[in-house]
């Protein structure tokens, strides 16, 4: 059965398949019935979505290591990031139906093609569902590190439900101004959630640990994507990542912005970013202490 216990597994499989009936799974609160078909933000029902099951080498190296991250690419999002890189999976709903034996399969398909990992993205909507292949993988001899990789737009009391289930976290830190996050991503509190789930899952799994092959096998990963105009207020993410998480967080400081989706609605977001707007962020960094994920 490998190192993922199946007692205690189906009481957190009751309570998260609970939710679905008055959706509570994310700060949007939307209080639809999923598992009676009605959708709200995320526009998703009880159905698992999935666009992609594959190694993926595009991912951090401390993921990736040799043999690349078992990559489950999950359909539709609880965010609404105008410039969504991923927008055909995220806000146009491309995918297939998934049962979650099909999904612990595949899970297991990835772990003996080598993958180091099996890595979720976007997962928030769907934990429920992920919740239950996991406790079928475990059955079948699934072993690897499991990879919450999020928005970051989480709440916490989910988070609490996934103690001991979710070995590496990777939630972005996208933004720390309220205005900002409201009009790129429709979210005004997404700070104040982040924070606080980020504090929850740090608890959880503490800074990121790597085995003798620089692979990544429990902790924290906080990525954030520098935005044009300074726009993600990186300053003050960066701030509290070092004050109130830990200065040994490895922190992901993404140059790779480009205007995709709808950005180029928005002037300030219609460009690529400039080399000397992410060495200022990397030099923000610097001088808060932080010193791991990033060059």
């Amino acid at each position: 059965m490998g190192k993922y216990e199946i007692e205690g597994l189906e009481d957190k499989t009751k309570n998260l398949d609970a939710i679905l009936n008055n959706c509570k799974l994310c700060p949007r609160e939307c209080c639809v019935n999923r598992n009676k078909g009605e959708t709200g933000y995320c526009n998703s029902t009880k159905d698992l979505m999935v666009s992609s099951v594959q190694p993926h080498f595009g991912e951090e190296d401390v993921l990736v290591g040799y043999h690349g991250s078992g990559t489950v690419f999950l359909t539709n999002c609880n965010l609404g990031c105008v410039y969504c890189q991923n927008y055909d999976i995220s806000h146009l709903g491309h995918g297939q139906l998934m049962t979650e034996t099909e999904l612990a399969h595949s899970m297991i398909t990835l772990q003996t093609r080598g993958c180091h990992n099996i890595n979720f993205v976007t997962p928030t909507h769907y934990t429920p569902q992920i919740v239950k292949s996991l406790m079928i993988a475990a059955e079948e001899g699934l072993h690897i590190p499991i990879v919450y990789n999020c928005s970051g737009y989480e709440s916490r009391s989910t988070i609490e439900l996934l103690d001991g289930i979710v070995d590496i976290y990777m939630p972005d830190m996208k933004y720390s101004d309220a205005a900002t996050a409201s009009r790129y991503s429709n979210a005004p509190d997404y700070f104040d959630r982040c924070k606080e789930a980020v504090k929850e899952m740090h608890r959880q799994v503490g800074d990121l640990k790597l085995d003798g092959r620089g692979i990544a096998v429990k902790g924290l990963l906080i990525r954030h994507l520098v935005l044009p105009n300074g726009l993600a207020g990186s300053a003050s993410v960066l701030k509290f990542i070092a004050a109130e998480i830990s200065k040994d967080t490895y922190v992901n400081i993404m140059a790779q912005y480009r205007p995709m989706y709808r950005a180029y609605e928005y002037e300030e977001l219609n460009r690529v970013l400039k080399m000397s707007e992410y060495r200022e962020v990397i030099a923000i960094a610097r001088k808060y202490g932080l010193h791991r994920g990033f060059v």
